[in-house]
């Protein structure tokens, strides 16, 4: 089956019963804004990324990424926050950036968080704002680059919360 999207590209889907799981390749000739989208939308869908395993002294632990409130990173590792806790991960800010869930959005140079653990934001005008959690004591800061990007994220969250 065969399929042209604005008549930029060609979306064929091929039903093979020797498959154990799903494959999907995004063939190419350049790699522009389209194509980037369609990438960003199929890592959205797939969010197989429900789960991640973490690591604390010797223990591995494996959380749900909705009790994750941010990550953070230090000059060795990246660390997941929850409410009480921290624990370790085994991949690196970008990386992270690359499979999280939509819920997930970048707000400083060492800092992802989950948007939807976002309980208040103390705007700074000047520097960095300071981002609250509901029901935690934990707090991280948004820096003004990062910050415009975080605003649509949230609205966009009110929004379907709306809906």
């Amino acid at each position: 089956m065969a399929l042209k999207v604005r008549d930029l590209m060609k979306i064929r889907i091929e039903i093979d019963d020797n498959l154990t799981e799903n494959e999907i390749v995004i063939k190419c000739k350049a790699l522009d804004n389209d194509v980037m989208k369609v990438q960003k939308y199929v890592l959205e869908l797939s969010s197989a990324v429900s789960k991640m395993t973490f690591f604390k002294d010797e223990r591995e632990y494996y959380l749900s990424l909705s009790e994750v409130m941010f990550f953070e990173t230090d000059e060795a590792f990246v660390y997941a926050h929850t409410n009480h806790d921290a624990y370790r991960v085994k991949y690196r800010l970008y990386e992270l950036e690359e499979i999280l869930p939509h819920d997930f959005i970048r707000v400083s140079k060492s800092t992802i968080v989950n948007v939807a653990g976002i309980f208040s934001i103390d705007r700074n005008l000047t520097s960095s704002s300071l981002i609250q959690f509901y029901n935690s004591h934990k707090k991280v800061f948004v820096s003004r680059l990062y910050y415009k990007n975080l605003r649509q994220r949230l609205d966009g969250r009110r929004n379907n919360e709306r809906k």
